[in-house]
């Protein structure tokens, strides 16, 4: 046992009443970011940490922040929270607001939850209140910030979660008008699953000689999933979907689709099969994307189909697959895609399927995770790794094709770049557009 497995929460000096609410879930010992995070947070450090999806990161700066705030008791203020956490989803939010409640259930500090898609009034009413912590999303925050229903002027603690994924969803501008409002004066973290350059430069920015965890490098996958690629036309994919499920009948299963009609075309078609399925994006209202969640998560539905950025905030326990119906033109989506599975040390399977248009993103995401992805090729759709067939045009006879047969293990021959490599894949450059895009208010 490493010297940080062997840590207990009690050793990190956290306050009883947490200890306890800790204790009634079962745990005693911190992950690796929080038993590294969790001292210097409480010393008042600012903090950048890089750690993959599934790592316990919300908990690295929940426990800080609540004996923060509950050992230095202030009257509540209406509409000034003295911590803010910035996130990029609505499921993400709901998440930290639901661990904050599990973890602050001893103490005497409120919370309160701000994001899209939902009616503003009891946001508005609860924030009138006076709350000492606030989750939101930037949108939702902006509006009521320039109603002048939240005021930041208060704010001691600033936590910006999932960096990374904000600037791919066009977040920055409104970091930045929301950033500008906070007190100079202040304890900022930020988290990020990578590190690319705008988020260094943002770290610059944001934090005040900041103490740097990295509990594993960029790109690194989860090491208890396990990973295989499918090579099939595109037209087989459904198919073997179905095949896939049929194989893996035990536990949750989240498919990914890279769009909202694609994902739900999947869900239509798998509950057509007789698969209980449902889809969650970002075009479903939060009461249906709640519904949802709420469904797989008791098991009432085994199956979901989501997008990615619908999918950040997701974590349920039991999702034992994890299968890329499309694969991702952004490699780095690749990692937080099967992060949803093998979670806390538990082990999970996670296949791509993929066409021969899709092998220069697979090239991409092999070179990000640096290593190769074993092929699968023992099922009744697969083609050779090299070339698949033309699709034929409207009405005329498909011509036969040659499935090859091997052992699951068996490694494919190294596929030649297409003819037309989806646009910004050649010579490895990918277009951050997400990160200048205007994106519609969440």
């Amino acid at each position: 046992m490493n010297q940080e497995s062997s840590v207990t929460f009690a050793a990190l000096q956290l306050a009883e009443p947490l200890l306890r609410a800790l204790a009634e879930k079962s745990y005693t010992h911190p992950s690796p970011i929080q038993a590294r995070a969790i001292p210097p947070l409480l010393a008042g450090r600012d903090l950048i940490g890089c750690a993959q999806t599934g790592t316990g990161k919300t908990a690295a700066f929940a426990l800080p922040i609540l004996q923060r705030l509950a050992a230095q008791p202030r009257p509540r203020a209406p509409r000034r929270p003295r911590a803010l956490i910035l996130t990029p989803t609505r499921e993400l939010a709901a998440q930290i607001d639901g661990n904050f409640a599990k973890y602050g259930r001893h103490l005497p500090l409120r919370h309160a939850v701000v994001f899209g898609g939902v009616g503003e009034q009891p946001q508005i009413r609860a924030l009138a209140a006076g709350v000492e912590i606030i989750i939101a999303t930037p949108g939702r925050l902006l509006d009521l910030m320039e109603q002048r229903h939240a005021q930041l002027d208060g704010v001691e603690i600033f936590v910006l979660d999932e960096a990374d994924r904000m600037l791919d969803m066009g977040f920055a501008p409104d970091i930045r008008r929301i950033v500008a409002r906070l007190p100079a004066r202040r304890q900022s973290m930020l988290f990020s699953a990578t590190m690319p350059e705008e988020i260094r430069q943002m770290a610059l920015r944001l934090l005040h000689d900041p103490v740097r965890i990295d509990v594993a490098p960029v790109g690194t996958t989860v090491d208890r999933v396990e990973q295989r690629v499918c090579h099939v036309d595109k037209r087989d994919k459904h198919r073997l979907l179905v095949h896939t499920l049929a194989r893996h009948p035990d536990g949750l299963a989240l498919i990914f689709s890279r769009t909202k009609h694609g994902a739900n075309r999947l869900a239509d078609n798998l509950e057509r099969d007789g698969v209980r399925a449902a889809a969650i994006h970002g075009n479903k209202s939060q009461g249906a994307r709640q519904r949802a969640l709420e469904e797989f998560r008791t098991g009432q539905t085994r199956v979901l189909v989501a997008t990615d950025i619908a999918a950040r905030g997701i974590d349920v326990k039991g999702i034992t697959l994890v299968i890329n119906f499309d694969i991702p033109n952004e490699p780095e989506a690749y990692v937080h895609r099967i992060g949803r599975t093998a979670r806390m040390g538990a082990a999970g399977f996670a296949y791509s399927f993929c066409d021969v248009s899709e092998r220069a993103w697979l090239r991409d995401i092999q070179r990000l995770i640096r290593q190769d992805i074993p092929v699968h090729a023992d099922h009744p759709y697969a083609v050779s790794g090299h070339v698949a067939a033309p699709r034929p045009a409207y009405g005329s006879n498909p011509p036969p094709r040659h499935r090859v047969h091997a052992h699951p293990t068996a490694s494919a021959p190294a596929a030649p770049a297409p003819a037309a490599a989806p646009a910004g894949a050649r010579n490895g450059l990918r277009p951050r557009l997400g990160f200048w895009a205007r994106r519609s208010r969440r």
